[in-house]
């Protein structure tokens, strides 16, 4: 009788792991999407999920019973100080597989040889938690990686490049890869704003960047991954001056950007579409995938939000307000910094040009503050200082004047030379130092005087 509640109790446990995936209509790809949750959450392989499916459409509940085969049922195959030494071997070391924790097992003398087979022993791992799976969600980072969903829109912000197709863009019409850059919001899945672009560096994450802003308000947090595109000074004095929270993804950790990753895979979809049309230009392409974005993404159910709504119906909805700032604030933030040492000039090089800063800074290091687009003036910053406009200095024909000498920087008149007067002064400490300590004046002249 108590064998027979246990194997009903597997059984239950077993029907509640499948029931999700028992619903009707569930299309293939949804399948998909709850096998991995299932098996991320659970621990146990995909093999023994479909194993389990297949007994319940056979056999139904009774299907999913374990077979003793004659034998006492899986949770007492295993003697419970055997299943204690595994769980000790696997915890010692994550990485061992169910074969070498037998082989221990047999060697050490624990267990007779043959004794334990490897299924039963990596079941009863998984229903203690610690299947090689699980372990590897804390063996990783400390931690198990788990979801998370913000509640409201524009609380959290990601990003993500994905390298597109290659089009004639190139001079002669050479043919160049694309790149596409996405801001997602993460309570709604809304794509904030995407756009190919024709190079891979921090002006399109940039120029994708200030969009999304302009259009939804500026977010509370930004998530990004290490790329050099967005791990950059300019990235980080721009969040600060717009008051945005910036996060950096730990190395190695890619389930962290796992909702943007999603979406690019949904992207692949489109760019299968777009091969078919041959776009010549990145404007084209650019076009087809506004289209593409607004009829096939966002105004899609998406099974992760509630009541399966739409993306954009998500964003559209939300209660929370967007949070739009000064468009000169928004310029500023978006402007270049770097910083340069003014030469005995007075100038700064950049860019290849010189630009006059002015004599009282000579020396010293200072903030430039610019726009990529437009060279002709250098905003410089040095604390202490307002900002001031720094221009390229114009070399002609004939020397330019002289500017004029700062008041503390000119010449002060002396009366005499304190270096040499100093110098004298020490001159005479030295001569005292040296006195001999007898004098030969006082020494007799008359004649030799032997000791």
């Amino acid at each position: 009788m108590r064998d027979q509640r246990k194997a009903e109790d597997i059984a239950q446990q077993r029907m509640e792991l499948i029931l999700p995936l028992l619903a009707d209509g569930l299309d293939p790809a949804k399948a998909r999407e709850l096998k991995t949750r299932i098996c991320e959450q659970t621990g146990i392989s995909e093999r023994t999920l479909r194993r389990y499916l297949a007994q319940y459409k056979e056999s139904g509940f009774e299907g999913l019973k374990p077979k003793g085969r004659g034998q006492r049922i899986t949770d007492n195959a295993i003697p419970p100080h055997v299943l204690e030494q595994a769980i000790l071997l696997r915890r010692q070391v994550p990485s061992r597989s169910v074969s070498q924790l037998i082989d221990i097992l047999e060697w050490e003398g624990i267990v007779e040889p043959g004794r334990i087979k490897r299924s039963t022993l990596q079941e009863q791992l998984a229903n203690r938690g610690y299947s090689s799976r699980q372990m590897k969600m804390y063996t990783s980072t400390g931690v198990a990686a788990r979801r998370f969903q913000k509640r409201y829109r524009n609380q959290l912000w990601h990003s993500d490049i994905k390298y597109g197709p290659y089009l004639p863009i190139g001079k002669g019409g050479e043919k160049k890869q694309v790149y596409l850059v996405l801001f997602v919001d993460d309570a709604t899945r809304y794509v904030l704003h995407g756009e190919f672009y024709p190079t891979l560096d921090k002006i399109i994450v940039e120029d994708c960047f200030r969009k999304a802003i302009l259009k939804h308000g500026v977010p509370e947090t930004v998530y990004f991954d290490n790329g050099r595109q967005y791990k950059n000074k300019w990235m980080t004095r721009s969040c600060a001056k717009m008051g945005i929270r910036l996060l950096f993804a730990r190395p190695y950790s890619p389930e962290s950007s796992g909702k943007v990753e999603r979406i690019n895979r949904i992207v692949d979809s489109f760019l299968a579409e777009a091969a078919l049309e041959k776009p010549q230009t990145l404007e084209k392409l650019n076009e087809l995938f506004q289209v593409w974005l607004t009829e096939c993404y966002q105004n899609r159910s998406h099974s992760a939000l509630h009541n399966d709504m739409s993306p954009e119906t998500a964003y559209r909805s939300d209660k929370k307000p967007q949070n739009f700032i000064d468009p000169d604030t928004i310029a500023q933030a978006f402007l270049h910094f770097e910083r340069r040492k003014v030469d005995k000039a007075g100038c700064i090089s950049f860019d290849g040009q010189k630009y006059e800063v002015g004599l009282t800074f000579i020396g010293c290091t200072v903030d430039v503050v610019y726009d990529p687009a437009d060279t002709d003036e250098l905003t410089i910053e040095y604390e202490g200082h307002s900002p001031w406009k720094a221009k390229k200095l114009v070399i002609g024909e004939r020397a330019g004047q002289r500017p004029k000498l700062p008041e503390h920087l000119s010449t002060e008149k002396a009366e005499s030379s304190r270096l040499l007067r100093a110098a004298k002064k020490k001159n005479e400490q030295r001569k005292k130092q040296y006195i001999p300590a007898v004098s030969y004046r006082n020494v007799s002249k008359g004649g030799d005087q032997h000791v």
